[in-house]
């Protein structure tokens, strides 16, 4: 079993940390926009540390710099258009191209934890249909099975819990099974239900601003889930916006056609779903709603 570890984007290990051959799933190459976060400060060092020792870097996300790496075999990067989820890039073929690799870097969402599971497992799903739970819950498109509506709901409640992360991986290279790595997942899946009443609260809150549905939930009193909330404000505008704990972040649907990255003058990501800071919400909304309609 190789080593887990969970990141993302804009928070990567350090390439001496990691131990022997390493693989990178559904981890987005940073912003190219320069500052302390961006491709050149994170992404880049950890290629450049791991040298000979990386062994694959499978991901789905936009970035302009996936050209320098074209021709370097044991990188397959492609488009969240060309591929909804990450899973379904790994393949039987490239985790044997690949060889053995001793530490899978794995983004921290379910769509990075299925990869790793998959990985694990010589590039087979852990069940029947996970490459599809998995791009259904990436994009929000589609019916989710019974497994993936689990584990998400669980993931979503947990964000921030490693050992729920690492007990969900290992749940499904186990074959979905009763055991210890379920209770875990039970649990986490019942404190979604719990917070669930209060987002459900703070949706009662959305204000139209224009095309946009925003709500401040900077003083929330309940536990909520950023995800559903904003899913829910986009029943009622094209774009929601969620303000909360100094920064603002707008979404829209997967296969709306907006592109927030362009709109707000961003680079790297999800064109579909964007964090910024507080001080450029009044700014921001101006922008998306003077924007020319998808």
């Amino acid at each position: 079993m190789p080593t887990l570890v969970f990141a993302s984007p804009r928070g990567l290990p350090k390439a001496h940390k990691l131990q022997g051959r390493v693989v990178v799933v559904d981890i987005a190459f940073a912003a190219s926009s320069g500052g302390k976060v961006s491709f050149e400060t994170v992404t880049k060092p950890l290629i450049d540390g791991l040298g000979e020792r990386l062994a694959a870097w499978v991901d789905h996300h936009d970035h302009e710099r996936h050209d320098d790496y074209t021709l370097d075999e044991r990188f397959t990067l492609r488009t969240k258009a060309q591929h909804g989820a990450c899973p379904e890039l790994v393949t039987p073929d490239r985790v044997k191209a690949a060889g053995p690799v001793d530490t899978i870097v794995a983004h921290l969402d379910l769509d990075g934890l299925y990869s790793a599971a998959k990985w694990i497992l010589g590039g087979v799903e852990p069940y029947a249909g996970a490459d599809d739970d998995a791009r259904c819950v990436d994009t929000r498109l589609g019916e989710c099975g019974p497994i993936g509506i689990k584990v998400d709901r669980a993931l979503r409640a947990r964000f921030r819990d490693d050992d729920l992360k690492r007990a969900v991986v290992l749940w499904l290279v186990g074959g979905c099974k009763s055991d210890v790595h379920k209770d875990a997942i039970d649990e986490a899946e019942r404190e979604f239900d719990a917070s669930n009443r209060g987002t459900a609260a703070l949706a009662a809150q959305f204000v139209k601003r224009g095309r946009i549905a925003f709500v401040d939930a900077s003083n929330a009193a309940t536990p909520y889930d950023k995800t559903e909330l904003l899913l829910m404000g986009q029943k009622i505008a094209d774009v929601a916006a969620v303000l909360d704990s100094g920064a603002v972040t707008f979404a829209a649907g997967f296969d709306s056609g907006w592109n927030f990255l362009e709109i707000l003058g961003l680079e790297g990501g999800m064109p579909t779903r964007v964090s910024i800071s507080e001080s450029r919400l009044e700014e921001a909304l101006e922008s998306i709603n003077n924007a020319a309609a998808p």
